[in-house]
């Protein structure tokens, strides 16, 4: 651990209860163990132990509850070659956030974001956004490296509220803002499989996109989810003018954004979920 982390573990102390910071570092390590142990391990068995009866499943696919839950373990170790790399895991609470690499799904890998909501000591909840890994961006940069630790954890309220104002009146509202309040004009380090670098890459992009009639709206941010200089955003709208589920990763620096990740999906059609939970 940096020094830098360490004064920030102290300064949060003083902000925030005690307890908050230890349930989230309690919940964080729950949500691990429980991956390692039923989907990576195939152990349908332990399923029991870690997830809740009535689990509220968001992943069209799967029905809610535990009996669900239990078939994908099963599926997964049907397989036999399924695996997960876990590259950067944050914790809000009881909520606890995972950016992964998967293989095993399907015949090409796959990366994806999977939040988790936990209460009693279980997995209440399961959110999910997913796509097949793509060829490098412009700049040669994955959709998964770039910077894993977490840094300045008295700053976490602040820059959960930097990044929901900013995609709200950028991308909701579309309301006219100085970028540079929100994004560093000096470093921008874009990891969609599409966007160079920098603020002029994300311009020329809009601007490809634009030319080509496509227009990229939010309508509703569902959830904002942060630890210090990390943070994820849950939201809907359309890419196109198709529904659209949009989890956007950021990090912050200094008051500003400096470094982004995310996955864009398509919105499940209302008739082919095996639940009534919704993507949301």
């Amino acid at each position: 651990m940096t020094m830098k982390t360490l004064m920030a573990t102290a300064a949060i102390a003083v902000a925030l209860p005690i307890t908050a910071i230890a349930d989230s570092a309690e919940n964080k390590a729950f949500v691990l163990e429980a991956l390692e142990n039923t989907l990576l391990a195939g152990d349908v068995d332990a399923v029991d132990q870690y997830f809740a009866t009535d689990i509220i499943q968001h992943n069209d696919m799967f029905a809610n509850g535990i009996e669900a839950q239990k078939g994908v373990v099963g599926f997964l170790s049907g397989n036999g070659d399924f695996s997960a790399e876990y590259i950067r895991v944050i914790a809000d609470d009881n909520i606890v956030a995972v950016h992964a690499r998967y293989e095993g799904f399907g015949p090409d890998p796959v990366i994806g974001f999977d939040v988790f909501r936990v209460e009693d000591g279980k997995i209440a909840e399961h959110w999910d956004n997913l796509i097949t890994e793509q060829p490098l961006n412009p700049s040669g940069r994955s959709q998964i490296d770039g910077a894993t630790e977490i840094t300045d954890l008295d700053q976490t309220e602040a820059n959960k509220a930097l990044v929901e104002d900013f995609l709200t009146k950028s991308l909701i509202e579309h309301a006219e803002v100085n970028i540079t309040d929100y994004i560093s004009p000096v470093t921008y380090i874009q990891h969609n499989p599409m966007v160079a670098d920098g603020l002029e890459g994300f311009g020329a992009f809009m601007a490809e996109m634009a030319q080509q009639g496509i227009s990229m709206d939010y309508t509703k941010v569902h959830k904002v989810i942060g630890e210090g200089n990390f943070v994820l955003t849950m939201s809907e709208g359309t890419l196109g003018e198709d529904p659209t589920a949009f989890y956007d990763l950021f990090r912050v620096e200094d008051g500003l954004i400096v470094e982004h990740w995310d996955v864009i999906a398509p919105m499940p059609a209302a008739d082919a979920a095996h639940n009534e939970a919704g993507k949301f």
